[in-house]
């Protein structure tokens, strides 16, 4: 996923671009789209959202600043323990 969320100076939410490993499409997402969870470590922190067009569950890795962009932007965020 690359993501690119709108700067906070911006008017209007936060859209977010994403493509989906199934099948390849690419598309924006709102905050309310995307969830994120944050683990203990980077192999449990992770963004997940269900593609538009084929309807597949997506789940991606998150590093330091995807947690970053998606937190600003609003996404819901759910602290694993």
């Amino acid at each position: 996923m690359t993501t690119a969320a709108v700067p906070p100076h911006a008017a209007g939410p936060a859209v977010f671009r994403a493509g989906c490993p199934h099948c390849r499409a690419s598309f924006q997402l709102a905050a309310a789209d995307l969830r994120l969870a944050i683990g203990g470590s980077a192999r449990t922190t992770f963004y997940s959202f269900t593609c538009p067009e084929c309807g597949e569950a997506v789940r991606k890795p998150a590093g330091e600043r995807i947690v970053e962009l998606l937190t600003n932007g609003g996404v819901s965020t759910m602290r694993l323990a």
